[in-house]
This record gives C-alpha cells, sequence and structure tokens, in this order.
C-alpha cells in the first residue's frame, strides 16, 4: 500500500478523472482487434489496413488542431462531455448494424471525437495539478488507464469471433458511465496556483501564437521528433504484431493478441507506482531515454521468437516497463516547459505532427510487411525506435542549457537551491 501513498494529496478532480479513464476503458474492446478485424473479418491486406489508418490519421489530424484551440479557449470539462456524448452514439449504432463498412466509419467517427477530446483532457491534468506533482498526477492517470485495460483486450479476443458486436455495446457503455462521472462529480477545474521556481516557464501568454512559442523554445523541435518516432513505432504493437501472430496462428492469434495485450495492461498496472517510486530522482530526458531502450530490446526479443508463444509475454513484459518510462516522462516534460495558455493547442499540435510521422512509417511498414515479410519489416521498425532513443540522448544532454531553473531544485533529492549540478540522469 506504501507504493499507492504517493499518489495522496492530489486534487479531488484528478480522482474523479482517474476513475473515469479506469470506466471508459474497461470497455476498450474494439481498437486492440481493429487489425484482425480488418484482416480476417472483412479480407484487407497489410497494405490496405495500412492505408485505413493512415485515412482515418489524415482526418483526425485537423480534430485535434481544433481541440487544442478550443480546450484553451472553453470550459475543458464540457469539451470532454460533449465529444464523449458524440462517440457513445457511435459505439451504439456499430453494435446494432451487421458488421461492414460502415461500422468501420461509425467507429472512426468516434475516434476523430476523442482525438478532438484529447487535448481538453491532457491540459485539464495539468491545470490541476502543481509543478511538483505533476509527475504523480500523470502517472495516476497512466495507471486508471491501464487498470481499466487489463482485462478488456483478452474479453475482446473471446468475443472476437462470435459476438464482435457485444465489444461496440460494452464499449459504448463504458463511455457513457465515464462521462457521467466527469459531468456530474468534476465541479471545479480552476487551475491551480503555481508560483515556484519550477513553475517560471509555465505563465501564461495571452496573445502569443504557437510558433512564437516553438521559437522560444527551440528544444521542443527536438522533443518532437523524438516523440513522433517514438509514437510511430510504439503503433506497430498494435499494427504488425497481430497481423504476425494472425498469419501463424491464424483465428487463435486474436486471443494470442488478446492475452498479451492484457499482460501489457496487468504490468502497467503492477510496475507504474513502482518505477514511479524507485525511480523519482531520475529526470524526465533520462525516463525517456531509458524507455525507448527497453521497446527495442522489446521488439528485438518479438522478432527473434516469433512463433515461440510464451516468448511473446517475455518481450510484452520489456515493452511495457518502455512504455511505462516514457509515458510517465514525457506529460510532464512538455507542461512544465510550455506556457500553461497554450498547454490545449501545443498538445495538439504534438498530435498531429504524431500522427503525419505515424501514417508515413504505418504506409511504409504495411507495404513492406506485404512485400517482404515480417523480418525486413521489424529491422525497419527498430531503426526507428533506435533513431528515436538518439534523439532522447541528445535531448538530455540538451536539456539543462534551454531550461536551467528546473535543474535549481530536485524535489526528491534533496539537493539545494545554489544552482549547483545534480547527479541525476
Amino acid at each position: 500500500m506504501k507504493l499507492f501513498q504517493q499518489y495522496r494529496g492530489l486534487r479531488r478532480e484528478i480522482y474523479v478523472l482517474f476513475f473515469g479513464r479506469i470506466v471508459t476503458n474497461l470497455g476498450s474492446m474494439v481498437w486492440p482487434v481493429l487489425t484482425m478485424i480488418l484482416s480476417l473479418k472483412l479480407g484487407f491486406s497489410a497494405a490496405d489496413i495500412s492505408y485505413i489508418v493512415v485515412g482515418a490519421g489524415l482526418v483526425m489530424l485537423p480534430a485535434t488542431l481544433v481541440g487544442g484551440k478550443l480546450a484553451d479557449r472553453f470550459n475543458k470539462k464540457w469539451m470532454i462531455v460533449l465529444c464523449d456524448s458524440v462517440s457513445i452514439l457511435c459505439f451504439f449504432i456499430s453494435a446494432a448494424i451487421p458488421l461492414g463498412i460502415g461500422t468501420i466509419v461509425l467507429f472512426l467517427v468516434a475516434g476523430v471525437f476523442q482525438s478532438v477530446e484529447y487535448p481538453s483532457y491532457d491540459a485539464l491534468f495539468a491545470d490541476l495539478s502543481t509543478t511538483k506533482d505533476r509527475e504523480r498526477a500523470y502517472s495516476l492517470m497512466y495507471l486508471g488507464g491501464n487498470l481499466g485495460l487489463v482485462l478488456s483486450p483478452t474479453i475482446a479476443g473471446l468475443l472476437f469471433k462470435d459476438y464482435l458486436w457485444l465489444s461496440f455495446l460494452i464499449s459504448g457503455v463504458s463511455i457513457a458511465c465515464s462521462t457521467l462521472l466527469i459531468a456530474f462529480l468534476i465541479k471545479d477545474i480552476s487551475p491551480v496556483e503555481d508560483t515556484g521556481e519550477e513553475a517560471a516557464y509555465q505563465e501564461k501568454k495571452e496573445g502569443a501564437g504557437v510558433f512564437a512559442i516553438l521559437r522560444e523554445n527551440p528544444l521542443l523541435i527536438l522533443y518532437l521528433l523524438c516523440g513522433t518516432l517514438y509514437s510511430a513505432a510504439y503503433g506497430q504493437y498494435n499494427f504488425i504484431m497481430p497481423l504476425d501472430m494472425a498469419a501463424v496462428h491464424g483465428d487463435e492469434g486474436a486471443v494470442i493478441f488478446g492475452t498479451v495485450s492484457s499482460l501489457n495492461c496487468i504490468t502497467v498496472v503492477i510496475f507504474t507506482p513502482i518505477i514511479t517510486r524507485l525511480f523519482a530522482k531520475m529526470r524526465d530526458t533520462g525516463k525517456m531515454l531509458t524507455g525507448r531502450l527497453l521497446v527495442f530490446g522489446g521488439y528485438l526479443i518479438f522478432l527473434l521468437i516469433l512463433g515461440f508463444i510464451p516468448g511473446y509475454y517475455l518481450a510484452m513484459l520489456v515493452f511495457t516497463w518502455g512504455e511505462i518510462f516514457s509515458t510517465v516522462a514525457e506529460g510532464p516534460y512538455v507542461s512544465t516547459r510550455i506556457p500553461a495558455s497554450h498547454r490545449g493547442r501545443i498538445n495538439g499540435l504534438m498530435s498531429v505532427a504524431y500522427g503525419v510521422v505515424s501514417g508515413v512509417i504505418n504506409v511504409t511498414v504495411g507495404r513492406l510487411y506485404d512485400r517482404a515479410g515480417s523480418t525486413p519489416t521489424w529491422i525497419l521498425i527498430l531503426a526507428v525506435v533506435f533513431f528515436s532513443a538518439a534523439s532522447a540522448m541528445l535531448l538530455k544532454a540538451l536539456d539543462r542549457k534551454a531550461y536551467p531553473k528546473l535543474y535549481l531544485k530536485n524535489k526528491s533529492d534533496g539537493g539545494s537551491v545554489d544552482g549547483k549540478e545534480h547527479k541525476n540522469t
């Protein structure tokens, strides 16, 4: 229980969002098997699937930008409720109609509105937490999402063959419950007053454009490069990995992938509080680098043991450790280095960058998989992860000079405020 005591003392609204994320993800049963729906149910090739995913991503790009702008201008809570309401309707209709292209279109429309919602959700977490508490807040949000996902991929795999429609229905019901929690239990979304030295880079700059903020913070461009490459490579966990399992194991691949995905969530639930506590002294840049290296190791293991089912779980364990390190670092890194007035727009812009790069790599990966098979495709993916790790290493080296006030004091190492360097990684 001591591990979970580190999450005490946060604002009440953060705990409501935490429980809302659990409930939503309890019903996240379609995304984990989307590739298999398109492949095994609708007969699309890997290249065709990549085109569908990229096409959906292109539609979501302006949605994310609009969502970022709306998040900075309007009430973030009601933006979440409105977007969720549209998603709920889409899931209910998808459950009621025969599986086909129309179902996929409705599912992707729900995804568009989730993209509009995302900047509001992320910015709200930053608004409700102080700089010194932000890593704990983001860690809690990530933990909540995966608590909900522990069983849903496995259930999705079991429903895949004969009861796929039920996955859409459960997803709609879950999002509806989460939306009601947020609508009725979150009362106060006023940003916290954060006047410490660590908050120096978060002062509001009303009237400044997004690109003006980026010009003032050029290191964010390097962070974008690091993040986009990682995001594109990370997404292959839900793309090439299930395709490989379907190719090797047939219909049983859906069940196997569902259990592997559930292990991902179980590992997150067990190890997120452990890693958050044990590595509290490690800087967010060090965590990002560690995460990239572990993801590289997980993918390499999967490539080497493809066809050996127990090996999938080892690969997923290592991969998930990398995911945890990366996730608990990225949200706090960005939110402590940009003005609070621009969180929604910057998050939206970053999501667009992630979508563009991921789209290009997905198309390339899909075509390569169809033409050359699994091994050359995984080599390409590993190369992308490697360059992401190299970017993270450079970011780690340059960050102290770009944001010196963040290094004057470390909340968990007992360091002095005299500006002397610490030995934390």
